[in-house]
């Protein structure tokens, strides 16, 4: 059964592939053109049978039968473009063949042009269905009163099998009209989902830098005594705009189109520095350059990491990285200055982490914040199946903790 399905869901994209690429984009009526000339041929061939209503006698083709079995096919060729027009010469052509006698297979043009008002007819599609049985009436006298013994039955039988006919067409409008719209709703969701990736990446990338600089070049205003101390200061804060830019670059060549083609910035920083550019996934040194890196913008932070960690470990490495930036981050931001601990535990499934504040500091001259960052924490954490908690402490100061399963796939 899974397989039926697999193949069914294959298939247009394999008759697209095999498709010529003119007839694709040829007009609907050009594609539709040969579906009618195959009914007008097959109509003049002998053995072939088409539809009767009551007990009229068959009479052979004449010079009107040509007209007839042309007003039934040739129509076909607007069935998707003008609908409403194809039932009508169509439904003309098929009441006079029946009238007539001829009986030809041209007949069955009938529930080909119900079933593609059905699926095609965009407007109107009550009036269209409502003019189409008021019409049948007078057919159905006319064959009363050339065949009187006829039982009413049949016709009643053939006016429910056209019902059925532009039924199973309305069916297959609503289908498509369905699918169109839940992939809509699926790409609307996409974009959603990927702009609010880029706005949390944006958010952790810039915030961090930004709020480390902001921090760094205030307390330089006070070292303007000690050269040494200031010149250390700028230094880092130097350092902390290089690694804010090359990290923006790395999140702009991933909304690159070129992007892992070989054709982004990537590549050609490498050609210029003449070696391959350093992956961006964060490592257990990434955690202690970020540490450093909080140090020198005056937080005193110390640093413990537990275990070994693991050598795949997916996405949790991220995420452990992002959860230490961002609350060395809102360490920096309101409680500057203040004692903070960094715990990193790695065990066999799932890597812990503990960021907390005593306190003591001050957020006096740093950015607020709004409240963002610690939600897209949560996100990220709940994504893989972990536990995310942030909050006082009752002793004072602000932990973060963090329970996030090893192991979980990018």
């Amino acid at each position: 059964m899974v397989s039926l399905r697999r193949a069914r869901d294959r298939w247009p994209a394999l008759v697209r592939r095999r498709t010529p690429q003119w007839w694709r984009r040829a007009d609907v009526t050009v594609r539709d053109l040969p579906l009618g000339l195959l009914f007008l041929a097959v109509s003049f061939l002998p053995d072939a049978h088409g539809t009767q209503i009551g007990g009229l006698p068959t009479r052979p083709f004449d010079a009107l039968a040509l007209l007839v079995v042309a007003l039934q096919c040739l129509p076909l060729a607007v069935r998707r473009r003008w609908p409403a027009v194809c039932l009508a010469l169509v439904s003309v052509g098929f009441a006079v063949d029946q009238l007539r006698g001829y009986h030809s297979f041209a007949g069955t043009a009938l529930p080909v042009a119900l079933l593609s008002v059905g699926a095609h007819l965009a407007r109107h599609r009550r009036t269209a269905a409502l003019v189409f049985s008021v019409a049948y009436v007078p057919l159905a006298v006319a064959f009363a009163r050339l065949d009187p013994g006829e039982s009413p039955t049949e016709l009643v039988t053939f006016y429910l099998a056209m019902v059925l006919a532009w039924g199973l067409g309305a069916w297959l409008r609503s289908t498509r009209v369905a699918d169109a719209e839940h992939r809509l709703r699926i790409a609307e969701d996409t974009r959603t989902a990927e702009r609010t990736r880029i706005a949390r990446e944006l958010h952790d990338v810039v915030t961090h830098h930004v709020t480390a600089m902001v921090v760094q070049a205030e307390a330089a205003r006070y070292l303007t005594a000690s050269p040494e101390r200031l010149d250390r200061s700028l230094t880092a804060v130097t350092d902390t705009g290089r690694r804010a830019i090359a990290d923006l670059r790395h999140l702009l060549d991933l909304l690159n189109p070129d992007h892992g083609t070989g054709h982004g910035t990537d590549r050609r920083a490498g050609e210029a520095t003449g070696r391959a550019t350093e992956p961006r996934t964060p490592s257990g040194g990434g955690l202690r350059t970020l540490v450093e890196q909080t140090r020198l913008a005056g937080q005193p932070v110390e640093f413990t990491e537990e275990g070994t960690p693991a050598e795949s470990t997916g996405s949790a490495e991220v995420v452990v990285y992002r959860v230490v930036q961002e609350a060395l981050t809102n360490a920096l931001k309101y409680a500057h200055g203040s004692r903070t601990s960094v715990r990193v535990r790695h065990a066999e499934r799932e890597i812990t982490v503990e960021v907390s504040t005593d306190g003591s500091g001050s957020g006096a001259g740093s950015p607020g914040g709004s409240g963002r960052g610690l939600a897209g924490l949560r996100e990220r954490v709940d994504v893989l199946g972990g536990e995310f908690s942030a909050g006082r402490r009752t002793a004072g100061g602000f932990v973060v903790r963090a329970r996030i399963p090893a192991g979980s796939p990018s």
